[in-house]
C-alpha cells in the first residue's frame, strides 16, 4: 500500500547526501583514482552505480510505502484459540485500547502521535522518510540502510585512494576541498549507519521493534524484581525470526520488496507450536 509523501526538509537532506556522494564518488574519487575509461575505472563506476540504484530505489519505497493501518472494524476475538497471546495495558489488565483513534490496537501497534494514527508493528518514526517505520515498510527500510552502510564505506575507501594519489601529485584545490567535505560527510555516516544497521540486525535476530526492546527491559526488571523470568513471547528461533522479517528465501532477503509480511494483525509467538496453532496469514 502507498502513500502520499510531502517532502520535508530531512527527506530533502538524505536526497542530496545521496546526489553528493554519488557523483563525488564516481566522478571524483573513481575517475581520479583509476579514469573512468579504465576497466578497473568501469568496474568500480559499475558496482558504486548499483549501489546508489538500490539505496535510491529503496529509500524511495520506504518513504512511499504506508507502513501498516489498523482496520476500523478490527476487534480482537478472545476466545480465538487460534491466538493464545492477546496483550493487554499495564494498568488494569484491559485489552489495549486508543482513545485517539477510536479502535482496539492489534499484537504491536502503537500509535504514532507525528503521524496522528496507529501503525502495525511499529518501530519507530523517522524523520529522514517522513514516515513511521512499522509492519509494511520495515523490511524495505532495512535494505535501503544496509545499502547505503556498504555505499558509504565503498566511497571512503575510495576517497582514501583518491588521497593517496593527491599525495603523490600536485592536486587541484577543488579537489581537495571535494576531499574535505566528503571525508567529513562519508566518516560519521559510515560510523553512524553502522552502529544503527548492527542494532537493528540485534533486533531482527531477537524479533523486536525498537518500542519492544525498551519495554521488555522494563518487563524484565518487574519480572526478576518478582521472582520470575521475563521471555520475549515473538522470539521463535533466530532463522525463523530472519525468515518472518526478511522473507522465506535467502536470495531475496536484500532485495526491497515485502509481499511476504502478512495482514500485521497477528503474529506468530513461541507458544503458537506448543497449542499446535496454524500460521497466521
Amino acid at each position: 500500500m502507498t502513500r502520499g509523501c510531502k517532502l520535508s526538509f530531512h527527506v530533502g537532506v538524505v536526497i542530496a547526501a545521496i546526489t553528493y556522494i554519488y557523483f563525488s564518488t564516481v566522478l571524483v574519487f573513481i575517475d581520479h583514482r583509476f579514469g573512468l575509461g579504465s576497466s578497473p575505472g568501469m568496474l568500480h563506476g559499475a558496482v558504486f552505480t548499483f549501489l546508489a540504484v538500490m539505496c535510491i530505489s529503496s529509500y524511495r519505497l520506504a518513504v512511499y510505502t504506508d507502513p501498516g493501518r489498523v482496520p476500523g472494524s478490527f476487534v480482537p476475538d478472545v476466545e480465538d484459540s487460534d491466538s493464545p497471546i492477546h496483550e493487554i495495558k499495564r494498568k488494569g489488565g484491559d485489552l489495549r485500547y486508543c482513545k485517539k483513534c477510536s479502535h482496539y490496537k492489534p499484537p504491536r501497534a502503537h500509535h504514532c502521535r507525528i503521524c496522528n494514527r496507529c501503525v502495525l508493528r511499529m518501530d519507530h518514526h523517522c524523520v529522514w522518510m517522513n514516515n513511521c517505520v512499522g509492519h509494511a515498510n520495515y523490511k524495505i527500510f532495512f535494505v535501503f540502510v544496509v545499502y547505503a552502510v556498504i555505499a558509504c564505506i565503498y566511497s571512503l575507501i575510495l576517497l582514501v585512494g583518491s588521497v593517496t594519489v593527491d599525495s603523490q601529485q600536485d592536486a587541484d584545490e577543488s579537489f581537495r576541498i571535494i576531499h574535505i567535505i566528503s571525508g567529513l560527510l562519508l566518516v560519521p555516516l559510515s560510523l553512524a549507519l553502522g552502529f544503527f544497521i548492527g542494532w537493528h540486525i540485534y533486533l531482527i535476530v531477537q524479533n523486536k521493534t525498537t518500542i519492544e526492546y525498551h519495554e521488555g527491559v522494563r518487563a524484565m526488571w518487574l519480572a526478576e524484581k518478582g521472582g520470575n523470568l521475563y521471555s520475549h513471547p515473538y522470539d521463535i528461533g533466530a532463522y525463523e525470526n530472519l525468515t518472518e522479517i526478511l522473507g522465506p528465501k535467502m536470495i531475496w532477503w536484500l532485495w526491497p520488496t515485502s509481499e511476504h509480511v502478512g495482514s500485521g494483525l497477528r503474529y506468530r509467538t513461541k507458544y503458537d507450536k506448543l497449542m499446535g496453532s496454524p500460521t497466521p496469514d
